[in-house]
């Protein structure tokens, strides 16, 4: 078996790193959730801490790892035994893929059905008891399982209540999730949830990046050489966990350190007081990690750091982040009245979580962590070519983003690149317009019923939801679908006597006893915009009505957990603008950038439609699709649009057109196109929600003055 990456040799990711070690000194912080782009050791860091944690002594037999010296008094598995042995602390890793039987734990089927007693097998969550609950892309794990996890992790308990079943129990853990942002964001209510949040990226720095796949090559060449090259690192960091764990409880936390904690949440408008706690539990456990018995004001700024950039009041589609300057001023103008004595950094490093004093121990200020309680090993490992520290400084300011200047020029040569490479585009484009504000929109759905993924649109049969029918197990139903115990007893109570039952013993059950739950819920959609970006678009105040339209639909995408891509069409061509992904986030900046110009090929926008919806049928065959077609109707080059309409319309595509056109003299195109497509044709005045609301309350009013008449 293949030994696990060593945290210490974890190379240009000191805020992750700085960030799970707080985590393990103080699991109340609520976890750590990662973002970052694919390849960034994301999981790497995560697993690598699970062998840093020191071995948990626990009851012999008890399936819920209860302390021997301060046991759970409500343990399922009560009375315990005297016996006791340590064993490591796990590392339980969550699927994408679970249920939430398999995460809090459900009826033993096999001795209910065949001992007749009620017994309780329990799940993940009791298995990652005093050790690490690992989420890897938590950002596609359902909702409702995202919400039972975050409330454990935040109360310490587990309650389950269900299918005749009333069990509580401990679940006391540190609860990492990693995400990439391309594939999908998680609603602000999760994001909150999580007690600190890390961006990750991959340094721009050559010497670094040359480090990182030096030390990869080593690790793959020879695990075992490796690991033992970076033991007594490692040793040196577990023994420091212990000691901030022992030191915790005793660090102080004056009212002015506290009021300036208050004052620093404030300023940035954050929601409700979680912000404040978790600010003032991880400011405490980094001055226990940092050898200090009281709370500094450093000790806050990382702590923010940390636990306010996913927190603060934004729009949605907002990346989370923090502006370290208006950090530092909140934290001068709050700052405790009695002044703190400087706090200076002997290598002469920037201050933060990177370099500064905020993760050095003072006893140690060269420890198996360097100077910033991070990756770096003991000095005597640079004479055998571990990394130098200059090195881990430029990782940390590499962490916190590129360079302004470099990244506008890169986003500048991206954007010029198509207009200089398309020859066909015969008339000039005209500059980007910025979108209105987004307003609340009505809600479209699929008819019928479908079996896609979990989401928040249309009708479909889900893995959890109402139970609408059960049906007998069969072959084809082997391998979905859960037990709908009372069915099944129901089906096999009229048996009993036949088959010979004595009075109080268990229940004699068949397979063909056994019943499943059909259950209805709802599922996220494909929603496919195919927006008209030609000349008779381009007035700026008319494409800034038509953009702020397609956004109110993408906010309405996110909300509903669907997927979305992007069709536009323009001068002789169409283009596949976004392919169809999590990421709404990534549809609204190609919005944002997209030109107007040209004449009208609505067939080719059509074509494109088609081809994209049938390539992401053969990805997943389960998830239908709403074409939402934001134009005027008018098509000035390309072939007829009306046969290709009628395609849609024949193979039973949802659609919707959403009427562009404005003013007095109108040619009603747009209408000509829906009935086509076999869709529903609205206005971009009645997309809002507020206008159906106003017709329903306009309808009601006459209704009611004709009775009174």
């Amino acid at each position: 078996m293949v030994p696990p990456y060593p945290l210490t040799a974890v190379v240009g990711m000191d805020d992750l790193v700085l960030s799970l070690l707080l985590s393990s000194v103080a699991p109340d912080i609520g976890g750590v959730l990662v973002r970052g782009e694919k390849g960034t050791a994301k999981s790497t860091a995560v697993r690598a801490l699970a062998n840093l944690l020191p071995p948990v002594d626990v009851i012999s037999g008890c399936r819920f790892g209860c302390d021997p010296h301060a046991p759970d008094p409500e343990c399922p598995d009560q009375p315990h035994g005297h016996e006791h042995h340590p064993r490591p602390a796990r590392l339980v890793e969550l699927p994408v893929g679970a249920t939430e039987d398999r995460l809090l734990g459900s009826l033993d089927l096999d001795r209910a059905l065949s001992a007749g007693v009620r017994a309780y097998e329990p799940g993940l969550l009791a298995g990652a008891h005093r050790g690490i609950l690992y989420v890897d892309e938590v950002n596609l794990l359902h909702d409702h399982l995202v919400d039972v996890l975050l409330d454990a992790a935040a109360m310490g308990r587990v309650h389950i209540e269900r299918e005749s079943i009333s069990i509580t129990h401990a679940a006391r853990f540190v609860l990492v999730g990693t995400m990439n942002p391309e594939e999908g964001e998680l609603r602000p209510q999760l994001l909150d949830r999580f007690g600190l949040t890390v961006e990750v990226r991959a340094s721009r720095d050559p010497q670094v990046r040359a480090e990182v796949v030096r030390r990869r090559l080593a690790f793959d060449a020879d695990p075992e050489a490796f690991v033992k090259e970076w033991q007594e690192a490692e040793r040196e960091l577990s023994a420091r966990i212990v000691s901030a764990r022992e030191r915790l409880a005793a660090v102080e936390l004056s009212d002015g350190v506290l009021h300036q904690i208050a004052g620093v949440c404030a300023a940035f408008d954050v929601d409700g007081m979680r912000a404040d706690l978790v600010v003032a539990r991880t400011a405490r456990a980094h001055a226990a990690w940092a050898g200090r018995s009281s709370v500094t004001s450093e000790d806050v700024r990382v702590a923010a750091m940390f636990a306010l950039p996913h927190r603060r009041r934004r729009d949605p589609f907002d990346a989370p982040g923090m502006d370290e300057n208006l950090l530092d001023e909140a934290l001068r103008d709050n700052a405790p009245e009695d002044p703190e004595p400087p706090q200076t950094d002997p290598d002469g490093g920037p201050e933060g979580p990177q370099g500064g004093p905020g993760g050095q121990d003072p006893q140690n200020p060269q420890g198996p962590q360097g100077d910033s309680g991070e990756q770096e090993p003991v000095d005597d490992r640079q004479a055998a070519g571990s990394q130098p520290e200059s090195v881990s400084d430029q990782a940390g300011r590499d962490q916190a983003g590129p360079s302004p200047a470099g990244g506008n020029a890169s986003a500048r040569k991206n954007e010029d690149e198509p207009d200089e490479q398309t020859p066909r585009a015969p008339a000039p484009t005209q500059d980007a317009v910025a979108a209105t504000s987004p307003f609340k929109v009505r809600s479209f759905k699929v008819p019928g019923l479908g079996k896609g993924a979990a989401g928040r649109r249309s009708r479909a049969l889900t893995v959890s939801g109402r139970t609408i029918a059960t049906l007998p197990l069969t072959a084809e139903r082997d391998s979905g679908g859960r037990v709908h115990l009372p069915a099944t007893l129901t089906a096999a109570a009229t048996q009993q006597h036949a088959r010979g039952r004595v009075p109080g013993g268990p229940v004699l059950l068949r397979r063909d006893d056994i019943r499943l739950g059909v259950r209805e819920g709802r599922e996220g959609n494909l929603i496919l915009f195919c927006v008209d970006a030609s000349g008779s678009m381009a007035a700026k105040q008319r494409m800034a009505a038509v953009k702020g339209a397609v956004l109110s639909l993408l906010l309405d995408a996110y909300q509903r957990r669907d997927r979305v891509g992007l069709v536009t069409f323009r001068g002789q061509d169409a283009e596949l603008a976004l392919p169809p992904t999590g990421a709404v986030e990534a549809a609204r900046m190609r919005l944002d950038r997209l030109p107007t110009g040209g004449r009208t090929p609505l067939s080719a926008g059509l074509r494109k439609s088609w081809t994209a919806i049938g390539n992401e049928r053969l990805r997943d065959p389960h998830r239908r699709p709403l074409l939402v077609i934001v134009t005027d109707g008018r098509h000035t080059a390309g072939e007829d649009p009306t046969p290709i309409a009628a395609e849609f319309a024949r193979r039973g595509i949802r659609s919707v057109v959403v009427d562009c056109e404005r003013g007095p003299v109108r040619l009603g195109m747009a209408g000509k196109l829906a009935a086509g497509l076999g869709g529903e044709l609205i206005t971009l005045d009645d997309l809002r929600a507020e206008s159906l609301a106003g017709l329903v309350r306009h309808q009601v009013a006459q209704t009611q003055e004709r009775r009174i008449a």
